[in-house]
Formats: C-alpha cells, structure tokens, sequence
C-alpha cells in the first residue's frame, strides 16, 4: 500500500441532512439488481465449467418503460417494458462457447418473477441481451490476474462509518415496506419505493412514494387506507429512530378529490413511462447521500475481481467500519482510494482517511491502528470475491 493520509473530519456542519433510497421496484434499482444478478450468474458458469471467473462488466443496462392502464380492481398493462442487457463478457474459450445472452436473460426473467409479485415477467417485460466480447487490452489485464491482481480500471471508492440516525431510517422505512410478506401483508403495496429524509436541526420531513397495485384496491377509500397505513408505519420507525418530531408525506402528489392518485398495475412506474439505468440510483451503501462522500462509479455488474470501480467503494466502506468499531478513539471515519490501470489492485494508488476522533484525541494518536486496519482490509481483498459471487455483499 502506498503511505496513507489521515487527516482530521470535521462533523461541526450538520445543520442540514438529506438521504434519499430508492426501493426494489424502482426502474434505477431494477437495473442494479440485473446487472449484478447477471455478474454474479456469469461468475457462477465461468467457474463451474473453467474453475476461474473469466473477464467481463456487465454493467450497463437500461430499462425502457412501457404503457398501462391501471384501475381499481384490475387494469392492464398495453406495452411491456423493455430491458437491455449490455456490457462486455467472455463468450468463448477455445472451441467452448458460453451462452451469455441465455444467462443474461433467464437470470433477469427469475429475478423479476421472484422480486416484483404483482409483476408478470413473461407477459410484461421484454430481455434483450446485447453484450458483447470485451477489448483485448482489458481481457489481457485480467488474464494476467495470475501474477496478481491487476486495476481494470482507473476509478475511485469511497465509504464512511457510521451511518448516521436519518440515514438508518430511510433504510428502514424501505426495508419495512419491502421487506414483509408481499404476498399476504398489504399486498396493495408495491415494491417501486422511494423514500426522501431531510432533516433541519432535529426537524425530519419524510416523503415516501408507494406504487400502489389496483387489483388489490376496490375503490378510492381502500387506496386513502393503505396509503395511511404506510404513513403510520413511516412515522413509527421515525419514533423508534428518535424523530418524535417526524412529518411523513406519503405519495404527496396526489389529488384525491380529483382522483389522481399512485395507482398502477405490475406496483412499478416501469409499466407506464419511468425509464431506469445502472448507476443513477443507490450507492454501496443502499443510499443516496449528496452530504457524504459519494462515488458516481456504477458498482453493480462490475466483475468483482479486478474492477475497482466495484472493490475500493466496498472496501472503503468495510475499513472506516472496522475503524469505527474497533479502535476506542475513533468517533465516525470517511475513506477516499484510488486506483491506477494495470497496478495491483492490493496496491492503491492513494489512500485517504479522515477521521473524528473521541475526547479531542489528537488524530495522529490513532494512526497506526489506522494504517492496520487499511492494511488488514487490503491483504484480505481477494477474499471479498467469494462474497460478490455468493451475494453476502449488496450493491445497491
């Protein structure tokens, strides 16, 4: 590793916190999950039949709304969604052909048919896998991964510990509309979910946007009594969170006396217009945080071998964690990595951690712990691809 900078946080500043997630059925969300599904399924193939995982980044797909008409008790979806499947992939080693578009497709047909309920994935969406071989110079770097792991790209990764109380909340209120029994508890509730968390001082205003799913609604009143249901639930977590003070709007453009509500029919805006794209939604972290450090670098799909622009935003997450939890003095962290094309991956180009520490504790006090654990996270980089392949590690 080359010599680490460490150098004070300063956390004076945090009049103003805005944190946003965007949910499971969200067009952006929707396009990470397929992209990494894809990797991880390509990972899965390359080392069954070669016993390695051979080059590729999949990571750039793109999704293209389609049309509906929802209403109470039913509604039809008119046109399908069309999704893209693009990237660059291995498809043949020697006289050995791997058929990618067959992986890419199926892989993204049972992740829709297993995450969407109210979602039909053989009526209402269209797969068209449009990958590609990668570039010689990039498959070479990858090959020659056997004398060490070598940057596929040039990119930075960047993490910070720990989350703060706003940003655990908005992970929350997703996760509690997502995360129960889709089928049997508020199956009105559809998984395309955005939540917006901004708080003023000690003031939290919560919008939150539930696609609601007609057939499971007979009229207006059942809508007015879901959507108040997630309102509840929303301002129950903001409680348990330490927001007694916690304003919850959810689907706030509604117009109900004109009846113009968030109705649709599959619970994605995907069926009607709202385009998606890897990358333009959650961080590593599963948020959006434009008052943290934040990598525009789209993780999801990226190969988890040598892709920096995947590993270091991971592992810059995974030490300012670390350093948080184990060292006494350490009080929050943020870590910056950049990596340089065709080094070793295990050898950044730079390393940058800021940190606040307890009781005015000099900063210079904690940096050999510091330089352990950055050192510690590195030796053990290889380890993480396990991890990516098996999905232990979320992207988005």
């Amino acid at each position: 590793m080359h010599a680490l900078v460490l150098s004070a946080l300063d956390t004076a500043d945090d009049s103003v916190e805005v944190v946003e997630r965007k949910g499971l059925g969200h067009p952006d969300t929707i396009c990470d999950a397929l992209a990494e599904t894809l990797s991880r399924n390509l990972c899965r193939e390359y080392l069954r039949r070669f016993g390695e995982i051979l080059h590729h980044n999949v990571d750039k797909a793109l999704l293209s709304g389609g049309r509906s008409a929802p209403a109470f008790g039913g509604g039809s979806v008119l046109a399908p969604i069309d999704i893209y499947l693009a990237g660059r992939a291995m498809a043949k080693v020697g006289e050995e052909e791997i058929k990618v578009d067959e992986i890419a497709v199926e892989g993204s047909r049972s992740w829709m048919r297993s995450s969407l309920h109210a979602l039909d994935a053989d009526r209402h969406v269209r797969f068209r896998s449009v990958i590609q071989p990668g570039s010689g110079e990039l498959q070479s770097l990858f090959t020659r991964r056997r004398t060490g792991l070598l940057a596929n790209d040039t990119s930075i990764g960047v993490g910070y510990a720990p989350l703060s109380a706003l940003e655990r909340l908005v992970l929350a209120v997703e996760r509690g509309i997502n995360g129960r029994d889709r089928a049997r508890e508020h199956p009105a509730w559809g998984e395309d979910v955005k939540v917006m968390g901004v708080r003023l001082g000690g003031r939290i205003d919560l919008t939150v946007a539930c696609a609601m799913i007609g057939r499971h609604l007979a009229h207006l009143d059942d809508y007015l009594a879901e959507k108040a249901a997630v309102e509840t639930m929303a301002r129950d977590l903001g409680a348990q969170h330490g927001f007694r003070d916690c304003d919850v709007r959810v689907n706030a453009a509604d117009d109900a006396a004109a009846g113009v509500v968030y109705l649709t029919v599959t619970g994605t805006s995907a069926e009607a217009g709202d385009d998606g794209e890897v990358g333009r939604g959650n961080r590593i972290n599963g948020l959006i945080t434009p008052c943290r450090p934040m990598s525009l670098e789209a993780a999801a799909g990226k190969n988890p071998v040598t892709h920096v622009g995947k590993i270091y935003n991971v592992l810059a997450r995974n030490m300012t964690e670390t350093m948080v939890s184990t060292v006494p003095g350490i009080a929050a962290a943020q870590c910056l990595m950049v990596s340089r094309i065709g080094s070793p991956v295990t050898d950044p180009a730079i390393v940058q951690v800021k940190v606040a520490t307890r009781d005015g504790l000099p900063v210079d006090r904690v940096r050999r712990e510091v330089e352990a654990v950055a050192s510690d996270h590195l030796a053990r980089l290889p380890a993480l691809v396990d991890d990516f392949v098996a999905g232990r590690i979320g992207v988005f």
